[in-house]
């Protein structure tokens, strides 16, 4: 199983907007072949950070994520309101197994 933790700190003046955008992005991801999961966290003692945390059955289903309409609408959407740039950091999921 391919995994990603995607770490992201969003202007204060943007939260809102940005989990409204990944809410949207999230209903389309987890409904992706090979998606196992798809979850977005949210930091209870910095409302500013966030955690995406996708799991796909394969590195090929993690990467068609990225060329989908959705992933792709999210990217340009959030761009502006990111603090910093986001941070994906890739693991190989071992259990529960794939």
């Amino acid at each position: 199983m391919h995994v990603t933790l995607v770490q992201v700190r969003v202007k204060p003046g943007h939260v809102a907007d940005f989990i409204e955008a990944t809410r949207r992005n999230h209903a389309a991801s987890v409904r992706e072949t090979g998606n196992r999961r798809f979850d977005v966290l949210q930091s209870p003692e910095d409302p500013t950070c966030f955690v995406l945390y996708e799991a796909y059955a394969s590195t090929e289903d993690a990467a068609a994520h990225k060329r989908t309409a959705h992933y792709l609408e999210w990217r340009e959407a959030v761009a502006d309101w990111m603090a910093e740039p986001r941070q994906g950091l890739p693991y190989r999921g071992l259990f529960p197994a794939g």
